[in-house]
């Protein structure tokens, strides 16, 4: 396995020799590198798989703490915003790879396997690590080999990205995962209502709408909701606009007047006042402070 992970780091640098995030040809694939260790801070998470290939982070959810490095995978089953940790490796930038999680592809995969029958009823994290193996770690290096060529991703990628989603389901703690495509089980309706509130998160939601959506009391939404996310409805709603608005603001340029009118808050100051307890800084300085950060 440690010459798959040289061979990851190798690609990695060569596809993203700058730092950030970056969109990849293959649809769902985000490649990521960071060349300075960072404390906690908030952070936004989608419903993926990451594998980092060099460097560790460290994720942290209410009481919970989760690390991931090569010796461990990260897996969303649903989207979360939640706070993170990065650490440089003194070889060189943190470099990972990311898969989309698209719940009709893991029902199609169970469907396949023949199982069809719904583990027995408990309501897991939308978080977890598990050991990195070396079937997971050479799809991943696959992927990115894929990525070298325009055919390749086109034609091999989402073949790929299929397999790697196939592993993560049959390997530890992939039963989390399962949950996604239970019509019937709590897990899979609150990350319906979560989707729900990342597509359209600039809408008024009321929680009795969004629990009768999810087919639950108020009351049983509210734990069911607090189980998956550790946060309430409303945290994680706010949560949710407050990074939608710092994206529009630091990669897209929107002023903070407009982010905030974007994301559905009707009040200015109310923004303002709520984006500094949440990041610490205001929106107009946190927006110029990492395009000055950018442009260096």
């Amino acid at each position: 396995m440690v010459n798959t992970k040289r061979k990851m780091v190798e690609l990695l640098e060569q596809q993203l020799p700058e730092e950030g995030v970056a969109a990849t040809s293959i649809d769902g694939i985000k490649l990521y590198r960071v060349d300075r260790s960072f404390t906690r801070k908030p952070a936004s998470y989608n419903s993926e798989i990451i594998i980092i290939a060099q460097g560790e982070k460290r994720v942290f959810l209410g009481d919970d703490v989760y690390t991931y490095n090569p010796s461990r995978y990260l897996v969303l089953p649903v989207p979360l915003p939640a706070e993170c940790e990065a650490m440089v490796s003194p070889d060189g930038p943190l470099l990972g790879i990311s898969v989309k999680v698209d719940p009709l592809t893991v029902g199609e995969i169970l469907l396949e396997l023949d199982e069809t029958r719904p583990p027995a009823e408990y309501l897991h994290k939308g978080i977890y690590t598990a050991p990195m193996t070396e079937s997971i770690a050479d799809t991943a290096l696959r992927l990115l080999e894929a990525l070298s060529s325009p055919d390749d991703g086109r034609i091999l990628g989402p073949m790929i990205m299929r397999e790697m989603i196939y592993r993560v389901l049959r390997g530890e703690n992939g039963e989390a995962l399962q949950a996604l495509a239970y019509r019937d089980r709590r897990f899979f309706q609150i990350a319906k209502v979560l989707n729900k509130i990342h597509e359209t998160y600039h809408q008024d939601h009321d929680i009795k709408s969004l629990a009768m959506e999810a087919g639950m009391s108020i009351s049983s939404f509210h734990t069911s909701f607090k189980a998956v996310t550790d946060a309430s409805p409303l945290q994680y709603i706010k949560s949710v606009r407050l990074h939608k608005a710092r994206e529009l603001m630091t990669q897209d340029g929107v002023n903070a007047y407009n982010a905030a009118l974007r994301v559905g808050y009707e009040s200015p100051s109310q923004f303002n006042r709520e984006y500094k307890r949440f990041f610490g800084i205001t929106p107009a300085r946190d927006a110029a402070g990492i395009l000055n950060e950018n442009a260096s």
